[in-house]
């Protein structure tokens, strides 16, 4: 891909995520992007998330509901709150030995590999056991 210039209003979205660390939606970058300048439109947001991504600059996490974006590029492992809907960093180390694996089976070139672990994070979880109670 031809490399993209980098804009104010590219460097402002960047900021956004960097300033964050509850990956956030492309909606909230949005919000926070127009608190600081409202001419900035949903679709330069969108597609500089997306510029961004392909660089390697952040790094956009696919999970139900939302795509989200993280500002950590370390290869790592998330975990989505089926109740909530927030995503966490897990405290997991990435296995690479995955990935050699799957080459070895497949033929495929691997560069990586994703993991999303799905479940009640513990604030969601602990209002689950107190609703069965009552």
């Amino acid at each position: 891909m031809k490399r993209q210039r980098n804009s104010r209003q590219r460097q402002m979205i960047l900021d956004a995520v960097m300033s964050r660390s509850d990956h956030p939606t492309a909606d909230q970058i949005y919000m926070d992007v127009r608190a600081r300048d409202e001419k900035v439109s949903r679709g330069t947001v969108y597609r500089n998330l997306g510029i961004l991504s392909e660089d390697g600059e952040i790094t956009e996490v696919k999970v139900p509901a939302a795509n989200r974006y993280d500002f950590r590029q370390s290869l790592h492992y998330h975990l989505f709150c089926t109740s909530c809907e927030k995503v966490f960093d897990a405290p997991l180390d990435y296995e690479s030995k995955y990935d050699a694996e799957m080459e070895q089976k497949t033929g495929f070139k691997i560069s990586r590999h994703r993991m999303i672990f799905e479940g009640l994070c513990p604030e969601c979880g602990s209002k689950d056991k107190n609703e069965k109670k009552v």
